[in-house]
């Protein structure tokens, strides 16, 4: 159970680590300290690590389904961060057309 339990604490980091938007050295400690206080808590209950294993593995697995998420939107839908007319030239662009110039009102 205990190298079970290493193990999940490790993958928590990780993801964390991983879908953190900031560098390690600017990144705050709150998130870390949380997760070591949450597991250093029920250190020694083996019902609180088996139910503290259960909630680790659905953060872990959300955390990393975020991430893959991310990833997909923006590697198949390069257009999701742009504006409405932005989108609407790239889209045009995309199958060989350009937007007419509209003039502007005076």
């Amino acid at each position: 159970m205990t190298s079970q339990y290493l193990a999940s604490y490790r993958s928590l980091l990780r993801e964390l680590s991983k879908s953190s938007i900031s560098r390690r050295q600017s990144r705050s400690k709150i998130a870390t300290s949380e997760v070591r206080s949450m597991f250093e808590e029920h250190r020694h209950s083996s019902e609180g690590q088996r139910k503290l294993l259960r909630s680790v593995e659905n953060a872990v697995t959300f955390l990393r389904s975020q991430r893959i998420h991310k990833d997909l939107l923006e590697r198949y839908n390069p257009t999701h961060d742009m504006s409405t007319e932005e989108r609407v030239k790239a889209t045009a662009r995309r199958v060989g057309l350009d937007m007419p110039v509209t003039g502007k009102p005076e």
